[in-house]
């Protein structure tokens, strides 16, 4: 019996992870958030879709798209910007990844700043009047890198401005 419970004990996390990563997937991105939730931008292992989806750690609240195809990349739009030269220059790696889902944008950042040391992660939320929702990130709980998609031709990449 114990033998039974140990194994249930064991597969109960896996099953509850499972939502968040399909056997099929690996993640681009993820971090878990300062209110218990968890963020995670997947992708399939031979680049067949990408799909972002946020919840608690036992129920995915949201997928975006809901559709897991080719043109799931189309949706999603990356930027990025980087100054070297330490804290002296103002150095900065800046990384953006944002989609509209039901009239809200949503914008994934992972960012850096010299000048004061500052690393953050989180997403930024903003309603059809404009109105910004900040859901900060734990930085120490990151897996991936959103940077990765610098490289990546499925994913369009937009002008930074700076």
């Amino acid at each position: 019996m114990k033998k039974y419970f140990f194994l249930f004990a064991l597969a109960l996390p896996l099953s509850l992870w499972a939502q968040y990563l399909l056997p099929n997937e690996e993640i681009i991105y993820s971090f878990e958030t300062k209110a218990g939730k968890k963020m995670t931008l997947v992708k399939d292992k031979h680049d067949q879709y990408i799909q972002y989806r946020f919840g608690s750690k036992n129920h995915v609240d949201m997928q975006f798209p809901a559709e897991r195809t080719k043109d799931s990349w189309k949706k999603f739009k990356y930027k990025s910007y980087m100054r070297g030269g330490g804290k002296q220059n103002a150095a900065m790696e800046l990384n953006y990844l944002t989609f509209t889902n039901k009239g809200y944008q949503y914008q994934l950042y992972k960012t850096y700043y010299a000048e004061d040391g500052s690393y953050n992660t989180g997403i930024t939320v903003t309603d059809s009047k404009g109105k910004e929702t900040e859901i900060p990130g734990i930085y120490k709980t990151i897996k991936g890198c959103i940077c990765n998609l610098e490289k990546s031709t499925l994913i369009e990449k937009e002008d930074t401005g700076l």
